[in-house]
């Protein structure tokens, strides 16, 4: 879900009589009432669009007893998940819930106020009209936004850090909502079995059985015990606010714990899962990802080896790669100029790390999507670094 926190959204008397709204603030009333065992009135709504199956409210406490925030967020799912399937409201609760339980300079995120599982509302506290990291790219001050992404990174990577070992709790709390526990994502495997496929298909390259045996291997290894960390998997930059405190995360609705890497991937491929990513500058990746390594060697000291790193970065990078394309070749999705892009930055980082056979097929994929899509596809920079 993406939530605008930029614009107050719809005027307050409107959104006041928008009956989601009015649901929204009077589950948020209820389950104040329950965890303070006192009424607690919340006034002058304002609805933040998003595209999430939550209703987002803003609301203020015109005034309370127990040194409750002036404003909070409402955030209240009036539909049931499917049955078996992930519970964005579960998963979301669990997420704030964990986070809420470390110490302040430990929380990634706004704090969970109070939470029910029968209204399925959260209240969390408001960070304000802070702008998002997607604001920073879009502006104009490119050395606010390279200090923007490497806040993200280090913020990302302290997350990491602090949840690291931490599976056991998330599966217990989320056993407590009733949501499903395991769900791991089937998406990159039934990527990498079909996109050499739908890449011959397509731009007439076949694809190697060194390749696919790499690329199975990866998915095999992703799927390992190690590493594992919270994750809000939408890493979008709409989704993370850039505070005087550092960048902090605000949607957890598919949160969930696994690999860290696959995050730490998305440093050299950003924002891959955005409908329309832009390019960052050359070097910045490399930044980020030291940023990141920085918060995360404390607790996985073998990643200060490079060799280690790059080599677990590379298999998610290229994970990210063949999901993203096989979600284009597929009709699902429309972003050429990322793909060749992309393509083209895997066989650099394959080529570093001596898999040649690799870095040429990455060479001839990225000149087959060139080819058909193009020519001459270039992924534009952010306007910040324009």
């Amino acid at each position: 879900m993406t939530v605008d926190t930029s614009e107050e959204g719809t005027a307050g008397t409107a959104a006041a009589e928008d009956p989601a709204v009015a649901a929204a603030v009077l589950a948020g009333e209820v389950v104040l009432a329950h965890r303070f065992g006192s009424a607690i009135s919340l006034v002058d709504p304002v609805h933040l669009p998003g595209s999430g199956p939550a209703t987002v409210v803003r609301a203020r406490i015109p005034a309370s007893p127990f040194g409750l925030p002036r404003t909070v967020v409402i955030k209240h799912y009036p539909d049931a998940a499917p049955e078996g399937a992930p519970d964005p409201f579960a998963q979301e609760a669990v997420s704030y819930q964990l986070f809420t339980a470390l110490q302040p300079e430990e929380r990634m995120c706004p704090e969970l106020l109070a939470h029910d599982g029968a209204q399925r509302v959260l209240v969390i506290d408001d960070l304000g009209k802070a702008p998002t990291l997607h604001d920073k790219l879009m502006g104009k001050d490119a050395r606010a936004a390279e200090r923007s992404l490497l806040s993200w990174a280090r913020s990302l990577g302290r997350m990491h850090a602090t949840t690291a070992g931490r599976e056991a709790d998330f599966d217990a709390l989320l056993r407590r909502v009733g949501g499903p526990v395991k769900h791991e994502d089937s998406t990159p495997p039934t990527a990498i079995a079909q996109l050499p496929g739908l890449i011959e298909e397509h731009i007439g390259v076949s694809t190697p059985d060194s390749v696919r045996r790499y690329a199975e291997a990866a998915c095999v290894r992703a799927r390992s015990l190690a590493y594992r960390a919270f994750s809000p998997v939408d890493l979008s930059p709409d989704n993370n606010l850039v505070t005087s405190g550092g960048v902090r995360f605000l949607d957890f609705e598919r949160g969930r714990v696994r690999n860290a890497l696959i995050d730490a991937a998305h440093l050299r491929v950003p924002f891959a899962s955005c409908s329309e990513p832009l390019a960052l500058p050359a070097g910045m990746s490399e930044a980020m990802v030291a940023a990141w390594r920085s918060e995360v060697v404390g607790v996985w000291p073998g990643l200060s080896d490079n060799d280690v790193l790059f080599a677990h970065l590379l298999d998610h990078q290229l994970m990210l790669v063949w999901v993203s394309t096989w979600t284009v070749l597929a009709g699902r999705g429309q972003k050429p100029a990322a793909l060749v892009t992309w393509w083209r930055n895997l066989d650099a980082e394959a080529a570093r790390l001596g898999e040649h056979e690799l870095a040429e097929h990455a060479r001839a994929v990225a000149a087959g999507l060139d080819k058909r899509y193009g020519p001459g596809l270039a992924l534009p920079l952010y306007p910040a670094f324009r």
